[in-house]
């Protein structure tokens, strides 16, 4: 069973070859032409469809990427990584709807009265200090 989502996985690469044979075989050259300038949507379509095979290859068999050379560190846990990417990702996106609400806040407030602005801007770092924390937890997961 594992060898077939591997399997799986590794053909959904292939996928955008596949989605460009069938636009070409669907109409005219000019209807295939005015798909794919204005159709923009399908290039994030194709991008995301080739992250998600590389990522499901990697998640599914990650000694076959070791294996292959992409790994660049040799590590005893292979998800050591993908724990670190996720640490800092999170911690940026937490980051960044945190450092949105209190920068909001913090104008308007410094609108209302500009001799809080030192105060807003403290609440604002300290918001921004979120991906600084996940970027500390990566760095400590990848050097243990």
């Amino acid at each position: 069973m594992m060898s077939i989502l591997v399997l799986l996985a590794a053909l959904l690469p292939f996928s955008p070859a596949a989605i460009y044979w069938l636009v070409k075989h669907s109409g005219t050259q000019v209807d295939v032409t005015r798909k794919l300038i204005f159709g923009l949507s399908t290039v994030n379509i194709v991008m995301a469809l080739l992250l998600l095979g590389v990522g499901l290859v990697w998640l599914l068999a990650p000694e076959a990427v070791a294996a292959s050379g992409l790994a660049q560190t040799p590590t005893s846990d292979p998800y050591a990584s993908l724990a670190a990417a996720a640490a800092v990702s999170l911690g940026s996106i937490g980051a960044a709807y945190a450092v949105s609400a209190t920068g909001a806040a913090a104008i308007g407030a410094i609108a209302e009265k500009p001799d809080v602005f030192g105060k807003a801007l403290i609440f604002v770092g300290l918001a921004e200090g979120v991906a600084i924390y996940g970027l500390i937890i990566a760095f400590i997961i990848l050097n243990r």
